[in-house]
């Protein structure tokens, strides 16, 4: 996984995509202006392509949504006011958290192998029983003829 600037620079790039393919769009679908002085002779104003769809929508929703992942990423960077003992203060609490994670999941573990050795231990009962079961039936139909 790309680390923070980078994903922020690629956030940033996927922004002037959109921004640029956006105006695109919009130059692709919009009609000309007439400004004044500056007519041609003989130019008739030409219609934007009919088959045209509004891609406004998308492209606004695109453009604000990789802003807010921008903004996500710019919060998710370390301040200019933290410090190094505050990073390994962090980076210990942190440490602490996972090996107060991994006791629970080794205590999960035992208790999931001690339910795993009772569940087998009911499954051989119930085979041994229905074993017992098949044999009487066998010996009680192949009885004294």
């Amino acid at each position: 996984m790309a680390d923070r600037l980078t994903q922020l620079q690629d956030a940033v790039n996927q922004l002037a995509d959109h921004l640029c393919n956006g105006i695109g769009v919009l130059q692709l679908s919009a009609l000309p202006s007439q400004f004044p002085g500056f007519e041609k002779t003989g130019n008739k104003p030409t219609q934007p392509a009919a088959n045209i769809e509004d891609h406004g929508p998308l492209f606004a929703q695109l453009i604000a949504r990789t802003a807010k992942d921008i903004d996500i990423l710019i919060d998710s960077l370390p301040s200019e006011d933290s410090s190094a003992e505050l990073q390994v203060a962090s980076l210990r609490h942190l440490e602490y958290e996972n090996q107060e994670a991994a006791c629970r999941l080794e205590e999960v573990v035992t208790k999931g192998e001690l339910l795993l050795e009772q569940i087998q231990a009911a499954l051989t009962e119930i085979a041994n029983s229905q074993l017992q079961s098949q044999n009487m039936e066998y010996e009680l139909s192949s009885g004294p003829t």
